[in-house]
């Protein structure tokens, strides 16, 4: 595989995690602006924003949890040349399961799709680290 199409998906769960990042800082300038909340409220980091922003929040802060996995995958797979058609359309479809809990998590909120969305993330990747760890250490 050529090195622009392992990277292309890390370049679109990255471009995620910047949108969120804006949305959440267009978030939460509104919500000082407008008197939501004051920035002694949340000065020292507790969490006194309003729900869509704190929504936002917690959801560009996802974007530091599970795809932390899925970047060092990629980053060990690329120069080990590992990073073969599975891997990345896999890669494909663990970004396309963050856009849809992104999604969810900054829309509606409903927890029992955004948890299968999480989650069908998290079993894509545990396949992906599965079938890395056993080509890697079978030298398949």
């Amino acid at each position: 595989m050529s090195v622009q199409m392992v990277l292309l998906p890390v370049f679109i769960q990255i471009g995620l995690t910047f949108c969120l990042l804006m949305g959440m800082a267009v978030a939460r300038t509104r919500a000082l602006s407008r008197g939501e909340t004051a920035l002694k409220d949340i000065a020292l980091r507790e969490p006194n924003w309003p729900l869509h922003a704190t929504q936002i929040g917690n959801c560009f802060a996802n974007q530091f949890e599970v795809p932390i996995l899925f970047y060092v995958l990629i980053a060990l797979a690329l120069p080990l040349r590992r990073a073969d058609l599975f891997i990345v359309l896999m890669s494909w479809v663990f970004v396309v399961t963050r856009f849809a809990h992104a999604g969810i998590f900054v829309t509606s909120n409903d927890v029992r799709p955004r948890s299968l969305a999480w989650f069908a993330g998290v079993l894509v990747l545990f396949a992906m680290w599965l079938y890395f760890a056993l080509k890697l250490l079978l030298l398949i």
